[in-house]
C-alpha cells in the first residue's frame, strides 16, 4: 500500500531549486600575524547542500586571508569558482581560495587562473584523504594547503546564528572566534 502524503527523498533538481540561507555577519578582525585590524560587513550564503560548519570555515577562511579585494563567490552552485578569491580591479585573480577536500585536478583550476592557491582542509577524514591526494596536491605549483582539527571547527555550529556578531583574534597559528559569551579555539596547521 503507498500513502500519497509519504515524503520522498529530495533529489539533485529539487535540492537546486531550494533557495540558499541568507545569514548577516558582523566581522571584528583582530590579525596579530598581519597587523590587521578591522570590522567588516559580511552576508554569507548557505547553500542548501552545505553544512553550518562548513560554511563557518568559509567565515575563518576569509578572516585569515583578509584583504579589501576578498570576496565570497558563488561557491557550491558552480565549478568554477572557488569559495572565496581576491579580484584584482584590474579583473585578475591574486588568490583562490577553496574549502574542504578537494581534490588536485579541482585545485589546478586555481592554479591555472590565480597568483595564489589555498587550501582549507577540515573533518574527520582529512587523514585519508591526504593519504589519497597529498601528493598530487603537492606537486601542484603556488598551492598551499592547511587543515584545521575537525572536532575544533565543528563547535562553531554553536556560534551561528541568522545575525552573528563575531570577533576572530588570529595569533601565529591560533584563531579565536568569540560571539557574546562563547568562544571557540581553533588550530591551522600547514600540510603542504
Amino acid at each position: 500500500m503507498q500513502y500519497k502524503d509519504a515524503p520522498n527523498p529530495m533529489n539533485k533538481a529539487e535540492l537546486m531549486a531550494l533557495k540558499p540561507t541568507i545569514h548577516k555577519v558582523s566581522l571584528n578582525l583582530v590579525d596579530m600575524n598581519r597587523d590587521i585590524y578591522t570590522s567588516e560587513k559580511l552576508t554569507v550564503a548557505l547553500h542548501p547542500s552545505e553544512t553550518v560548519t562548513r560554511m563557518m570555515v568559509r567565515i575563518l577562511a576569509y578572516a585569515l586571508n583578509y584583504d579589501q579585494d576578498l570576496d565570497f563567490t558563488k561557491g557550491l552552485s558552480t565549478a568554477d569558482e572557488p569559495d572565496l578569491w581576491i579580484v584584482r580591479p584590474d579583473n585578475s585573480v591574486s588568490c583562490w581560495i577553496e574549502v574542504g577536500q578537494a581534490s588536485p585536478e579541482r585545485m589546478r583550476k586555481g592554479v591555472s587562473r590565480a597568483e595564489q592557491v589555498i587550501l582549507y582542509a577540515y573533518g574527520s577524514e582529512v587523514d585519508i584523504w591526504w593519504a589519497k591526494n597529498g601528493d598530487g596536491l603537492k606537486a601542484l605549483p603556488k598551492t598551499e594547503v592547511f587543515r584545521f582539527d575537525a572536532e575544533q571547527v565543528t563547535q562553531l555550529e554553536a556560534l551561528c546564528d541568522r545575525t552573528m556578531e563575531l570577533t576572530i583574534t588570529l595569533s601565529e597559528n591560533q584563531i579565536f572566534v568569540a560571539a557574546g559569551d562563547n568562544q571557540v579555539e581553533v588550530e591551522v596547521s600547514a600540510l603542504s
